[in-house]
């Protein structure tokens, strides 16, 4: 069992919230648990709640592992998987709208 909380409905709003503002739409917003690494240097992995999403074709997650830090990336393909270049952000709102950034700036290429 995981000791890191869930998402509040306080966060699941900033993330939906953010996503109708990029997108002008809802977006099915998908929770679920995965596992990490949260020390780099152990081997121990450790079960966090994650939110994900799919636009246009690209897959989106946000890791929650503390409070409040999170985790973020987006993909295409199983080998074209994007992070935003910081390892970890302690504002969800910073991390959604670096993400989203990261990934509009990765499409004007």
């Amino acid at each position: 069992m995981s000791s890191i909380e869930d998402f509040t409905d306080s966060e699941l709003w900033i993330i939906r919230t953010t996503l109708v503002e990029r997108y002008g739409k809802e977006i099915e917003l998908q929770l679920a648990d995965t596992e990490l690494r949260i020390n780099p240097y152990s081997t121990e992995l450790t079960t966090c709640p994650a939110a994900f999403w799919q636009h246009d074709g690209c897959h989106f997650i946000i890791c929650k592992t503390g409070a409040p830090r999170y985790r973020c990336q987006f993909y295409y393909r199983v080998h074209e998987m994007f992070g935003t270049g910081i390892e970890e952000f302690d504002d969800l709102s910073e991390c959604v709208v670096t993400l989203l950034q990261v990934q509009a700036d990765y499409l004007a290429k």
